[in-house]
């Protein structure tokens, strides 16, 4: 369903999409202000501690995208992940890894499909 928006991580040995809806588009925006301020953000933290805050903060909202819609679509709710779940379950070296699963998804969130139409007909050079 979601798969070509979404970037795949384990958290404590289950899988979760991390995807960038409009929904988390508008969270990114209230904290950062837009998507290339956060970017900016991560890659200037003043200390690690406050680098991993953010990075936690941004799996918990991305994967939570994925359960909103399970959620949505699915008599069978799922519990929301929460920031806590990300750092009692997962260590600093998949932060890492992580960190690429959440370029990734926002990667695929803002990608842009460009289809090329068949030429007109009304602007070809008769002769």
């Amino acid at each position: 369903m979601t798969n070509e928006r979404s970037a795949k991580i384990t958290i404590g040995g289950l899988d979760y999409e991390l995807i960038l809806t409009t929904k988390a588009t508008k969270e990114i925006a209230k904290r950062y202000g837009d998507l290339e301020d956060l970017g900016e953000k991560l890659m200037k933290a003043e200390n690690f501690e406050m680098a991993l805050d953010e990075i936690v903060w941004l799996i918990t909202l991305l994967a939570n995208q994925s359960i909103y819609i399970h959620n949505r679509l699915n008599e069978e709710k799922k519990e929301l992940l929460t920031e806590d779940d990300v750092e009692l379950l997962t260590s600093p070296v998949e932060m890492a890894t992580f960190k690429d699963a959440i370029m990734e998804a926002m990667f695929k969130g803002t990608k842009r499909y460009i289809e090329s139409e068949e030429a007109d007909t009304k602007n070809e050079v008769v002769e």
